[in-house]
């Protein structure tokens, strides 16, 4: 691990990208503090001032909302979905492909025949479907995209186990009379998170885009909400007169997804073993 950690180190690139996202994090945790103004509060007599205006460094949007605040606010929305998307879809994901690998057999052509049929649909097109018949909102936006990321990471576990599972350590652990909890959870897991942790923050990326995605649609975080998905809906119709209304939001989702995949890119160079020179 402390080898991975200076190869990283030496990447400046994947440095400077966690850096962003983690300034980008701070900041919208401290939103409450942060934003000068309520992100949802309306002022009909500033409505899309410029960038620039006096009070409203970034303008504001048709109701008079302010639109630096309402990106610090949905930042805070866009990550807390990202991230709680990966998590769940990463620990189901993690359960399906530990069982699939391990234990083969019929309970695995089972499990992947159930992977491959979420796999025929197009994500976002499954999420779309999935938020359709739950009804719009962000907690179902959240669910549909959870799922969606499912069989990625059952996949990429599995892949793994079935490797792993024919090494002599596993099988030493078996003749001492390790239950095949222990064997998963003490010897076969820990092996499989490098790919896991470069998957993951490759993935929060995808959910963020999803998540905006749902919520341009009408079928994620519902107005007036701040959320950055919404802005860019509610700003296509003032593409015109006021771009700055999609512009921001936009280059938000922008930024944080390429500083997500330039720190993917560096996770996985520095935790794969065959990259070392």
């Amino acid at each position: 691990m402390m080898v991975a950690l200076r190869r990283l180190r030496r990447d400046h690139l994947a440095i400077a990208a966690a850096l962003f996202l983690l300034l980008v994090t701070i900041v919208s945790l401290l939103a409450p503090m942060l934003a000068p103004r309520d992100p949802i509060a309306t002022d009909l007599s500033q409505r899309l001032v410029p960038i620039g205006t006096p009070g409203y460094p970034l303008g504001a949007d048709d109701l008079g909302r302010d639109i630096l605040s309402r990106l610090i606010w949905g930042g805070r929305i866009s990550l807390l979905i990202g991230f709680s998307a990966v998590i769940v879809a990463m620990v189901l994901g993690i359960l399906i492909g530990l069982v699939a690998g391990y234990f083969g057999g019929w309970l695995d052509a089972l499990i992947m025949r159930f992977i491959d049929i979420l796999l025929a649909f197009p994500a976002i097109l499954l999420a779309i479907t999935i938020v359709a018949s739950l009804g719009p909102g962000l907690r179902n936006s959240m669910l549909a995209i959870s799922i969606v990321g499912i069989p990625y990471y059952a996949r990429i576990v599995r892949s793994s186990v079935l490797s792993l599972r024919e090494q002599e350590f596993v099988h030493a652990a078996r003749l001492i009379g390790a239950t095949h909890r222990r064997i998963l959870a003490q010897h076969v897991l820990p092996n499989t998170l490098a790919p896991l942790i470069v998957a993951a923050t490759l993935d929060v990326g995808f959910m963020i885009t999803a998540a905006a995605g749902l919520s341009f649609l009408g079928l994620g975080a519902q107005p007036p909400t701040a959320e950055w998905g919404v802005m860019l809906s509610q700003g296509r119709q003032f593409i015109r007169n006021a771009p700055h209304l999609s512009i921001l939001p936009g280059t938000a989702i922008f930024l944080v997804i390429l500083a997500l995949n330039f720190l993917g890119d560096g996770l996985r160079d520095a935790l794969d073993p065959r990259l070392r020179e």
